[in-house]
């Protein structure tokens, strides 16, 4: 039997990736997987730390993955790469995101909203969510990256 297995998927972006976090999510949630929105919840001027250091903290905790967005991509993705076990990955092309995933086994994708469009966003969203981590020499690199 060929059952589909729902991801319990953990997304945050400041008030610059408010928009884009909307659509992901939509898109998400039409393909019945289940969606922990961690804000930001408008436009108005917030802090990136606020929305990335609970969803590492969640993909940590549930040991899923994540998506971060904010306008450049860097911010999030630097506050949720300090949480030990966290390897967040900034990525603007559908290549960038099965690499993070293939050699970096990334759990958190993060996106920067002003760079790129939502097609391509969501094409990342997809390859990141179905690539798999190959392992091998790759996971010898990748257990050295926690200090």
């Amino acid at each position: 039997m060929n059952e589909k297995t729902t991801k319990k998927l953990m997304i945050g972006a400041d008030h610059a990736g408010f928009e884009l976090k909307a659509a992901l999510i939509r898109h998400l949630e039409a393909k019945g997987e289940e969606v922990h929105d961690f804000g930001a919840y408008s436009v108005d001027s917030v802090d990136y730390p606020d929305f990335a250091h609970p969803v590492a903290e969640a993909v940590l905790a549930e040991q899923t993955l994540g998506i971060l967005v904010c306008g450049s991509g860097n911010g999030v993705c630097m506050t949720a790469n300090k949480h030990a076990g966290i390897r967040a990955a900034l990525c603007w092309t559908e290549a960038l995101a099965a690499l993070a995933r293939q050699h970096n086994d990334a759990n958190i994708l993060c996106i920067p909203a002003r760079f790129v469009d939502q097609s391509m966003a969501l094409a990342m969203l997809d390859t990141f969510l179905n690539t798999p981590f190959e392992g091998s020499r790759h996971g010898n690199r990748v257990h050295k990256i926690d200090c």
